[in-house]
This record gives structure tokens, C-alpha cells and sequence, in this order.
């Protein structure tokens, strides 16, 4: 697969020259060291990709020609990850695997006995994940999210699970319809919930559910949630 890179401004029609100049254009030349005939992928972060062929290379920026061009359907889910934010690198990590996940949306969560801080770099991440990973749609990272926020989004869900390692129904048996058109996964911190916000999320109409025997940490818990959940829910 060609590499990807995002633009503001992305050229679709085929045919066309577009004058690549930005960070990433610097880092296909002097990181990548593209040549003229190299192709790669640019997209818009929404969908819209289209596929180039280096013309020209210079010191700082490429001359491209557009070979094809298109545009990625969302599926037919919308993933959303609630995520207690963990401390240190291990946020930035968090970020980087539910993006790769595929996750459309990522709610950083200020629980209880969270003891990570947001940051501001966090979109940053997805952006660079979203290129490691290939896809064409960049998720959208909010901004800190209060607990009355959360059940909030739990009553627009079409199904909400809340994982907890104290849950005693399995993950495989809170999923009775594969028609669910937006999901909500809410991963708790390193401690765990309290029973306060499992309380409050089951009002709202979350599920509780054990996602296995082993204790994951609280940054990998999120992309083996979103792999099961897809895989049950037939959108892998």
C-alpha cells in the first residue's frame, strides 16, 4: 500500500499538478527520500483520498500530477471510545491504538481515579496514527468529558458497553442485535470504576461487561474491546 500523507487543500482531479509543500511534503523528501515517479496517497482526513505521482522534487516541497481519485464510505457503525485517561506515554499510546482500531470517535474521560491529564497534542496523534494506519478518515479526539457528559452520550447510543473487571456477564452475551448504527465503548483507568459510575452508567443504559479473564491496562483494554465488539457485531 502507497504511503499517506493529509492536505488541507486536496486536489482530486485527475490529471491535474498540485504543488506539495508542508511538514509531511519535508518528510517524504529528506525522511522517505522520494524521487520524481514516486506515488503515494493523499487524503483530506474525511474520506476523500486521491492517489499521486511525484513530477518534480526540490529542496522543501514536489510537484505531483493526480493519477485517481475517490472517496471512503464510513461504515456502517460509528465507534466511539470513552477513555479514562492514563498517565504519561501511555496516553499518547491510548490514542495511537484506538486509532488504529478504527475508531471514529475518541472521548478522553476525566473518571474518578483518573491520573493522566489531557493535552492538546492528542489530535497531533491521531493524525500521525491515522497515517501509519492507512485510513482516510482521521477520528475526531474531544475535549475532556465529565462523567454527567458520558451518560449523556450513553442515552444517544444505540448500544453502550462499560467494561469492568469486576463484570460478571461476558461481553459475547450483552450483544443480542448486530443493528447498531452508533456504539459507545467506555474503558475505565488503571483502578477501575467505582461503583458510583457504574451506577450511573447502567441508569443511562449502558451494559457492564467483562472482556476476559486477563487484566489489560487501562491504554490496551481499548483496542481489544473495539476488536471484539466489531468482530460480534459483524463490522470486521
Amino acid at each position: 500500500m502507497f504511503t499517506l500523507f493529509f492536505v488541507d487543500q486536496l486536489p482530486t482531479t485527475v490529471g491535474s499538478s498540485y504543488e506539495f509543500a508542508s511538514e509531511d511534503a519535508n518528510h517524504a523528501i529528506r525522511v522517505l527520500r522520494m524521487q520524481a515517479g514516486a506515488e503515494f496517497m493523499l487524503s483530506d482526513g474525511k474520506g476523500s483520498w486521491s492517489q499521486v505521482v511525484a513530477q518534480e522534487v526540490s529542496k522543501k516541497s514536489m510537484k505531483v500530477q493526480v493519477v485517481e481519485s475517490g472517496f471512503q464510505e464510513p461504515l456502517a457503525t460509528t465507534i466511539t471510545v470513552v477513555q479514562a485517561l492514563p498517565k504519561g506515554d501511555r496516553a499518547k499510546e491510548c490514542i495511537e491504538l484506538l486509532t488504529e482500531a478504527g475508531v471514529d470517535r475518541i472521548v478522553p474521560w476525566v473518571s474518578t481515579r483518573s491520573i493522566g491529564k489531557g493535552s492538546d497534542k492528542f489530535a497531533i496523534t491521531a493524525r500521525e496514527a491515522s497515517k501509519q494506519s492507512r485510513r482516510f478518515r482521521i477520528p475526531e479526539v474531544t475535549e475532556l468529558a465529565t462523567t454527567a457528559q458520558i451518560c449523556e452520550a450513553i442515552k444517544l447510543s444505540d448500544l453502550a458497553i462499560a467494561f469492568h473487571e469486576s463484570a460478571t456477564d461476558k461481553l459475547s452475551d450483552q450483544i443480542s442485535s448486530h443493528n447498531v448504527e452508533h456504539l459507545l465503548i467506555i474503558i475505565g483507568p488503571e483502578g477501575g470504576l467505582t461503583e458510583e459510575e457504574i451506577t450511573a452508567f447502567t441508569q443511562a443504559g449502558a451494559k457492564v461487561a467483562l472482556m476476559g479473564r486477563p487484566i489489560l491496562r487501562s491504554a490496551h483494554a481499548g483496542i481489544a474491546a473495539v476488536s471484539a465488539v466489531s468482530a460480534l457485531l459483524k463490522v470486521w
